[in-house]
């Protein structure tokens, strides 16, 4: 140590002396100061003699260290000891709570065993008993439920029998009345259809009777008409003596206003039929009835035209 000492250099020396000490006893206090209040320690003093001009030798100063180190050395180890005996009392503290933890399970589960025999002791002695009122119930339930059933039976046979008898005259009664509504409705259904026959047959003499009305009066109103035409065309006609005797047959269709849309060339006379048309067509309107159907029937009319005598 003292050779590796003198490679130091002088002025390092110290400082890192004293490092060393303050990191030594910082780790030991943190390590064991949480558990332990250590027993108090004189300072270790390093005395520095600074009244000679000249500074230590290096050797004594590291001398001066290694004899502290022992000390903190010796100063850890004890305080080691005494964490290792803090830890054997109270691993025997923790065993000694353990072993009466354990044996105050041990009876409370003792307990608890006794408790659970004895409550299953109370509960099929409950059961025995429940079980024999059950059974007692069940047979007298058993007698009032036969005693009822046969009662039930002897009214429902007289029930049915009634029933019976009931529906054998409902059936009775239906049948007569659903043979008078049979009687009836035969007897409706005649008269039904004799009325409807004399109704349709009225309808029919109606409707002809109609008919005939309306034919005459449609051939009533062509006759009037095609007299009213004529006149028409006799007022525009322009004749002489060589025509009377003579006749023409025009072929005339005329719009429902009375308006002349055609008129052909017609058959008869030459002269007659030409100046017939002529007077047709002199007329341009001729009359024409308002009734559709009489209109119908003269939208295209042949006429026969002949001069007045």
């Amino acid at each position: 140590m003292a050779k590796q000492a003198k490679l130091w250099p002088s002025e390092w020396t110290v400082p890192l002396v004293l490092s060393l000490l303050v990191h030594v006893a910082v780790v030991g206090l943190m390590v064991f100061g949480m558990h332990f209040k250590p027993t108090p320690n004189k300072p270790m003093q390093v005395q520095l003699q600074n009244d000679a001009p000249e500074q230590p030798d290096n050797q004594e100063i590291v001398q001066a260290v290694t004899v502290d180190q022992a000390a903190v050395e010796k100063r850890v180890n004890e305080i080691r000891e005494q964490k290792r005996q803090a830890d054997l009392a109270e691993q025997r503290r923790q065993a000694e709570l353990e072993r009466k933890a354990e044996a105050a399970r041990k009876a409370r589960e003792a307990e608890q065993q006794r408790l659970r025999e004895l409550q299953a002791e109370q509960e099929a002695e409950r059961r025995r008993i429940a079980k024999e009122k059950a059974e007692a119930e069940r047979q007298k339930a058993a007698a009032e439920k036969a005693a009822a059933e046969a009662e039930a039976r002897r009214k429902r046979e007289e029930e049915a029998a009634a029933k019976a008898e009931a529906e054998r005259k409902r059936k009775e009664e239906e049948a007569r009345k659903a043979e008078e509504e049979r009687k009836r409705r035969e007897q409706e259904a005649r008269e039904r259809a004799e009325r409807e026959r004399q109704l349709q047959e009225e309808l029919r003499a109606e409707e002809a009777a109609r008919a005939k009305a309306r034919s005459q009066q449609m051939q009533s109103e062509v006759q009037r008409y095609t007299a009213l035409i004529t006149q028409t065309i006799q007022r525009n006609w322009i004749t002489d003596d060589s025509m009377r005797g003579k006749e023409c047959v025009l072929t005339i269709s005329v719009a429902p206003s009375g308006f002349v849309k055609s008129v052909n060339q017609g058959e008869g006379d030459a002269s007659v039929c030409q100046s017939a048309r002529n007077a047709v067509l002199k007329a341009n309107t001729l009359p024409v009835s308002q009734d559709p159907e009489v209109y119908k029937l003269m939208e295209t009319i042949e006429l026969t035209v002949a001069p007045k005598q």
